[in-house]
């Protein structure tokens, strides 16, 4: 515990420069006493620091001193590198700096560690897109993330699924979002905060001067709420079904038991329904809506027919 903590008080130093006592105590959640302990520690192990008194004073590295030590436990440098997805940071025209970037870590780990870091990368592989279809063209992706690095407002020429179907609009970029393999940009504009695909946008044109993100933004709060209200939207409709143990299985339902199970399911809409009971076969017998029902029924007698022989 004192050995972790130590390595964290000397990264601290390296990293902000000269700090107080006081402060390295907030930061490592310690009192001032165990800094005292702690800075006399790592001065009787050789680390070249010293404190200056007065005001202004605190502890600091003698100037052009640094630690190759990176302070990270085996599971801390194996996450690091499960984390970095090459693709991701490809697209977003990061790719060398992610490779320089690992390349200074792993110099920067302990043996040990850099053969922990090493196993991850041959024994894990991250591929977040789906299996279905291929990959989103996304050409304006690195011009998105820099404006959202650089907050600067940007006027879209965007394609989307309503009329009109093509529409241009000037947006202020809050932040960047990877779901499923799809990259979606968060971004204000005159109705207010909306979200993007990124490869739904045919143009792009960055924007004089900086904008400032609205007090109270967060963006992992937003897309968590963006996605609630998706998912609310999406399910407006229930249907009354009856199924076999199988057909519960299949939908991730309990069971009542041996038989038939009868249960209440959302449904997306009807024509979405359709489709997807449809792939339970047998397994599934539609009570309501009646519509939904006699639409199945229409269908199994048309490839009843289709089938005939």
């Amino acid at each position: 515990m004192r050995a972790s903590r130590l390595v964290t008080l000397l990264l601290l130093l390296q990293n902000r420069g000269r700090m107080t006592a006081r402060q390295l105590a907030e930061e490592l959640e310690v009192s001032v006493r165990t800094v005292y302990r702690d800075v006399e520690a790592l001065a009787g192990a050789g680390i070249p620091l010293y404190g200056d008194a007065g005001h202004a004073g605190g502890y600091r590295l003698v100037d052009g001193y640094r630690t190759r030590l990176t302070g990270l436990t085996a599971d801390e440098a194996q996450a690091a590198f499960l984390a970095a997805l090459p693709g991701t940071a490809a697209e977003l025209g990061l790719g060398e700096a992610l490779a320089a970037a690992q390349l200074k870590l792993r110099a920067a780990l302990p043996a040990e560690l850099r053969e922990h870091a090493g196993r991850i990368q041959e024994r894990f592989l991250l591929d977040a897109p789906g299996w279905y279809g291929d990959a989103d063209r996304t050409p304006h992706l690195a011009a998105v993330a820099a404006a959202v690095w650089e907050r600067r407002a940007v006027v879209l020429r965007y394609r989307r699924w309503r009329a009109p179907e093509e529409i241009e609009r000037r947006v202020e970029p809050y932040g960047l979002v990877l779901k499923a393999g799809r990259w979606y940009l968060v971004a204000g504009g005159p109705s207010g905060i909306r979200t993007y695909r990124v490869d739904q946008i045919i143009e792009l044109r960055s924007q004089d001067g900086a904008f400032g993100i609205p007090d109270g933004f967060d963006l992992a709060a937003y897309w968590n709420g963006y996605l609630a209200d998706f998912r609310a939207r999406l399910h407006t409709g229930e249907a009354l079904v009856r199924l076999t143990p199988e057909g519960c299985r299949r939908l991730g339902v309990t069971p009542a038991g041996d038989g038939w199970t009868e249960i209440r399911v959302p449904i997306e809409s009807l024509d979405h329904a359709h489709g997807e009971f449809l792939r339970l076969g047998g397994d599934i017998e539609v009570m309501a809506p009646a519509e939904l029902r006699d639409r199945i029924a229409e269908t199994v007698r048309t490839l009843a027919v289709r089938y005939q022989g």
